[in-house]
């Protein structure tokens, strides 16, 4: 009887990842400290970090242009994410709330170290789900009331919303290449290569310089 309940436990565990979470703001920030932080309470905790996703990203990025975001999609039901604290998610509030209610809703736990907080399975997880996905629509909302609240109270004054009709922008595709540009001009590259380096179209690269650069 204990070796078939023995058996069940250790087929339940079958494919439940364990990740380990790590991210920085900038190339300046060391990954060392959150994987030594990760891999002492791992081992504290009997766990095994079977997969690690480090990225040196802002926290307030959206979630589908990080690595945390495809990791989401990918993670199933008892896997479990491991991070040193909860800002790693995310920058603001709103986007943390959103990256635990994902979680909830596939079932995913999360751990963080610092924090000490545990996202489960367990009634207390189950509440939390409920407030986190409250909250962010609440959120939404009162942004989305405030935003409809500015824009009424600009037209009341008389404030023109908009580019004015006829008007371009002066930002182009190619602003802020100026130098590069030049450089591979110089280099005697030709508008169809620098528009391959660019990619973009060689006539957006051939206007750019007749309007910009001449």
């Amino acid at each position: 009887m204990l070796s078939q309940l023995f058996l069940i436990c250790s087929l339940s565990n079958i494919n439940k990842m364990i990740y380990g979470y790590i991210r920085v703001s900038s190339d300046k920030q060391t990954v060392e400290n959150q994987r030594f932080e990760i891999n002492h309470f791992s081992e504290k905790h009997e766990f095994v970090i079977e997969k690690w996703i480090e990225e040196t990203i802002s926290g307030t990025k959206e979630i589908h242009e990080r690595q945390l975001g495809k990791l989401l999609k990918k993670m199933k039901k008892g896997d479990k994410l491991i991070c040193s604290e909860l800002s790693r998610l995310g920058r603001s509030l709103l986007m943390i709330m959103s990256v635990l209610n994902e979680c909830m809703k596939k079932e995913i736990e999360v751990w963080t170290i610092k924090d000490n907080y545990r996202l489960g399975n367990d009634i207390n997880s189950k509440v939390l789900a409920f407030a986190f996905g409250l909250s962010a629509e609440i959120e939404r909302n009162l942004i989305s009331q405030r935003t409809k609240e500015a824009l009424a109270r600009k037209k009341a004054e008389g404030v023109i919303l908009g580019r004015p009709k006829g008007r371009k922008s002066d930002k182009v595709k190619l602003s802020g290449q100026e130098k590069k540009i030049k450089n591979l001009l110089d280099n005697k590259i030709s508008y169809a290569g620098i528009a391959r380096i660019l990619k973009v179209n060689r006539f957006t690269v051939s206007k750019f310089v007749r309007e910009k650069l001449q």
